[in-house]
């Protein structure tokens, strides 16, 4: 009967890795999906803010006849419309299924190859867990990321304050004047410089342009990590360069994208 449940066990342990890898590999596609999806449909927002008698006289031209007389491509661009919520609804499912299915399965197939050491735990205790751990993980990032805007707010009140106060110069710097006022350091102490040479080195090692928008710095974010996970690449450096990937994703964030811009 023993060497039955440790035969389950072990069963039950191949077929919870293969569903988490492919588990993980429909999420991938998915999130890809939904951000390739969202810079569409953001590209046509702006083709249409450039002017409506542009797009109009696209709609009219060939492209409107290809979309009119093709029975697949007036649903394939609903569907693009759509998939970002839809998308975004299934990742979330998902990752409780996966989290929650195969955090179990694990469970059950050590407690039956070693049921003295590992005390049986029910499906819904794993529920709860998730839960749990979903909450704190949400709560880290939001106080994460309120640090991190904390400190670069705090350092450049304390440089207008060190330059004579907010008049003037406080427009400057927005307007990309800041590296002209010096005297503090390598870039003249300047936290306006400083913000602005670690997004430059940010999107450099995620390979985007400086007006690359959240969308495509997630998809390129995304690649990176893949490429450099230390799980896949067993190069001695990978666990540092995917370290350095995260901090960049991290500090690319929306609140940095738009202080970014208004110093441009």
């Amino acid at each position: 009967m023993r060497m039955i449940k440790k035969l389950v066990g072990r069963l039950i342990f191949g077929f919870a890795k293969v569903l988490s890898h492919t588990l993980d590999g429909l999420v991938y596609a998915i999130e890809t999906g939904v951000l390739l999806a969202k810079s569409f449909l953001k590209g046509c927002a702006v083709l249409i803010s450039m002017g409506g008698c542009l797009f109009i006289l696209l709609m009219i031209g060939p492209l409107g006849t290809l979309l009119l007389r093709n029975p697949v491509a007036l649903p394939l661009l609903f569907l693009i419309m759509i998939f970002p919520v839809i998308g975004a609804i299934s990742i979330v499912y998902l990752k409780y299924i996966k989290y929650i299915t195969t955090k179990y399965l694990f469970h059950l197939a050590e407690h039956l190859m070693d049921s003295e050491k590992v005390q049986y735990r029910s499906f819904g205790e794993f529920k709860e867990d998730f839960r749990r751990a979903e909450e704190e993980r949400i709560r880290r990032e939001q106080e994460r990321r309120r640090q991190q805007q904390r400190q670069w707010e705090e350092r450049f009140r304390q440089w207008h304050q060190q330059s004579g106060g907010w008049q003037g110069t406080y427009q400057r710097g927005y307007s990309g004047g800041y590296g002209s006022q010096g005297g503090f350091g390598p870039t003249g102490g300047n936290p306006y410089e400083e913000f602005k040479q670690k997004y430059r080195e940010s999107c450099e090692i995620l390979g985007v342009s400086e007006e690359a928008d959240q969308y495509r710095i997630k998809l390129a974010y995304r690649k990176k990590a893949k490429e450099f996970h230390p799980d896949v690449n067993k190069d001695p450096q990978a666990t540092q360069k995917f370290q350095k990937i995260n901090e960049a994703y991290e500090f690319l964030n929306e609140d940095n994208i738009q202080r970014y811009q208004r110093m441009q």
